[in-house]
């Protein structure tokens, strides 16, 4: 059963940084691509970041290019965000998720960017 645990959400002022983590058990981490996903109150979920298993090749949407970096560890099976010049339009709940595999969404971690 696809498991997926998202830390490391907060409150931060404009400008600062956060580092989230996703743990992820119940499938072959590292076969998969994994990605990052955050849904803004009255708005759809959207994909912000993706990277390869193996490859490990990033990309990202615009709204977050240059400012995010998403990373993996395959050994801990975890993905991150680490994301920087954070913006008040960034304020979301942040999700990972496998974009190729079928699984059940994790609980999230609220990302609140705010003075």
């Amino acid at each position: 059963q696809v498991q997926l645990v998202e830390s490391g959400g907060g409150l931060v002022q404009p400008g600062g940084s956060l580092r989230l983590s996703c743990a992820a058990s119940g499938f072959t981490f590292s076969d998969y691509t994994m990605g990052w996903y955050r849904q803004a109150p009255g708005k759809e979920r959207e994909l912000i970041a993706r990277i390869t298993g193996t490859t490990v090749v990033a990309d990202y949407a615009d709204s977050v290019k240059d400012r995010f970096i998403i990373s993996r560890d395959n050994v801990k099976n975890t993905v991150y965000l680490q994301m920087n010049s954070l913006k008040p339009e960034d304020t979301a709940v942040y999700y990972c998720k496998p974009p190729f595999l079928i699984a059940t969404w994790g609980q999230g971690t609220q990302v609140t960017v705010s003075s």
